[in-house]
């Protein structure tokens, strides 16, 4: 018997840059992002955007703001209910470095 992803996975509430996202229960904060068309999480001083890369935690270009905590790796954390992720294009101007 196969599972429809779609529609018998468990889904949480998150909110990405103050706007609210259905996504799967058990995905990672990275995977959520990308699941919600969120591709940039940051811009390079240097130019172009930067999203989730490797998705396991080598890299760092996931860097985001979980829950009012800042610099954390996207691809290592899942979701749950109201979780709150700021990336840092959303915060152009504010150093989370």
């Amino acid at each position: 018997m196969f599972i429809d992803l779609a529609t018998d996975r468990p889904t949480v509430t998150i909110h990405i840059d103050g706007s609210p996202y259905t996504v799967a229960a058990d995905l990672s904060v990275a995977a959520a992002l990308l699941s919600a068309g969120v591709f940039s999480l940051r811009d390079r001083s240097f130019g172009g955007a930067q999203g989730p890369f490797c998705m396991m935690g080598v890299c760092f270009e996931c860097l985001c703001t979980i829950d009012g905590q800042p610099n954390r790796q996207a691809c290592l954390e899942t979701v749950s209910h109201e979780m709150v992720i700021v990336t840092r294009c959303a915060t152009a101007g504010e150093d989370q470095t």
